[in-house]
């Protein structure tokens, strides 16, 4: 049986009142008194009254609700990118709506619908792996709400975006190897037609080449790098006529898998094979041994996406041109790369 919701109307009959009376109320207007506002909030709670947003927001043209889009909350990067848009957002009086696509293509497009069905001021995303077609955010662009792009992200989209300099991250690490001895380095990617994964392989391989070392496509694997992922990249290296002493992969949860991989064939980290990778998830600090990694500075991604959609969502009145923030990386040295001591 369906259950009508309890309008203005509905408490505006109950107290023999008006309904923009009780409408007034409820905005604490300065002109209603303070016994018409008390009454007004009992009987809304006695009638259990739910204001609904979405057609508040259809009359004012404003929600105050920025829709944040990511892969998924249980990762400590995304999980701290989206505490940082919230810090700054919620000192706007903004809300964030917070959904996540699993990497998946349809269900990110589905979740845009969504969130301009729902009349959020504006998106900021990283966008699915499975995403190569960006149609979904152009129409977010064409309704003239704000779109803001994190960590992955696509140029010909023509928004602003915060990144860490992926390039320079990954050349680091690399040649963080390269000074403790390594010299046949693998390299866990994803596809190669994401942005942040490009720049990573080519940190890695700049870094080979300034070093004199030679690139090898034998030594890159590319996968989904999931913990399985990694383990099964690394038992394919080990099969390999010489295998690697050295890896560096582009997720943490890749090089997880990686050292599961080699604990199982009794090879030393990182005597035998050192590993470093990308993302400082709290796990990284726990592992044995723990894992040098590259610090993205979450927080900070998420403070700066927040600030840039406050500075757009505030110049509707003139244009507004798209800004890209580059963040630089901090390698973080743990044991599972010191070969030297």
């Amino acid at each position: 049986m369906k259950t009508e919701k309890t309008t203005i109307h509905d408490i505006a009959r109950h107290l023999n009142i008006t309904a923009s009376t009780v409408s007034r109320a409820l905005k604490d207007h300065p002109k209603i008194s303070s016994e018409t506002k008390k009454a007004v909030h009992k009987t809304a709670q006695k009638l259990n009254y739910q204001p609904n947003h979405i057609a508040a927001a259809l009359r004012n043209g404003k929600s105050n609700i920025i829709g944040i889009i990511v892969p998924t909350v249980d990762r400590s990067f995304f999980s701290s990118v989206v505490r940082g848009i919230e810090e700054i957002a919620n000192t706007a009086k903004y809300n964030v709506m917070i959904c996540q696509t699993y990497d998946n293509f349809e269900k990110e497009v589905s979740t845009v619908e969504a969130l301009l069905n729902a009349r959020v001021d504006g998106i900021i995303v990283s966008h699915a792996k499975e995403t190569l077609n960006f149609d979904h955010f152009l129409k977010v662009k064409e309704r003239g709400i704000p779109l803001i792009m994190f960590d992955r992200y696509n140029d010909e989209l023509e928004v602003s975006n915060v990144v860490i300099d992926d390039f320079l991250g990954a050349y680091k690490v690399t040649e963080h190897l390269i000074q403790q001895g390594c010299k046949r380095i693998a390299h866990f990617t994803n596809t190669r037609k994401i942005s942040i994964f490009k720049d990573r392989l080519r940190g890695y391989r700049e870094a080979l080449a300034d070093n004199g070392l030679p690139y090898a496509d034998e030594l890159v694997v590319e996968s989904n790098l999931q913990q399985e992922d990694g383990k099964a990249g690394m038992q394919h290296l080990l099969t390999l006529k010489e295998i690697p002493d050295g890896l560096f992969s582009a997720s943490a949860m890749g090089a997880l898998g990686a050292m599961e991989a080699l604990k199982e064939r009794n090879l030393r980290i990182p005597e035998d094979v050192a590993i470093v990778t990308f993302s400082n998830e709290t796990f990284t600090s726990v592992t044995e041994p723990p894992l040098t990694t590259v610090d993205q500075h979450s927080m900070r991604i998420g403070n700066a996406a927040a600030e840039i959609f406050l500075e757009e969502i505030n110049a509707r009145e003139r244009k507004f041109i798209p800004q890209k923030i580059v963040l630089k990386p901090e390698l973080i040295i743990r044991r599972s790369s010191l070969r030297k001591k």
